[in-house]
């Protein structure tokens, strides 16, 4: 298979002295996206020769805990999406959001809490 283009996402992670993030930005340009402020990024990657999940998660230390609960729940729910397509699997990802449900109404944030 040919590649016809190449294209990078890039993440910028300013640290202070103790080596926690103070500053994260990010940089898509196919998708018009430079130097994006962030207050959380996770990433993960697909190790296939080891079968094995590598992950990354930053937040900044000023990341409130309100929108770190938010950012986890949509993320959660993304995964579901994702999973949905990725493997067709309807009843494992409606699964997948029933949890979903049952963790933004804990947390209390779901819209119009």
């Amino acid at each position: 298979m040919a590649i016809f283009h190449n294209t990078e996402v890039n993440f910028k992670i300013a640290l202070d002295e103790n080596k926690i993030p103070d500053n994260i930005s990010w940089t898509a340009k196919d998708g018009g996206i430079e130097n994006q402020p962030s207050k959380a990024v996770m990433i993960s990657v697909w190790d296939h020769q080891k079968k094995d999940t590598l992950r990354m998660d930053l937040w900044t230390k000023d990341m409130p805990v309100d929108e770190m609960k938010q950012f986890y729940h949509q993320t959660l729910v993304s995964m579901a999406d994702s999973y949905e397509r990725a493997t067709n699997d309807r009843i494992m990802s409606e699964t997948m959001r029933d949890f979903c449900e049952y963790f933004a109404e804990n947390l209390k944030i779901k819209k119009g809490n």
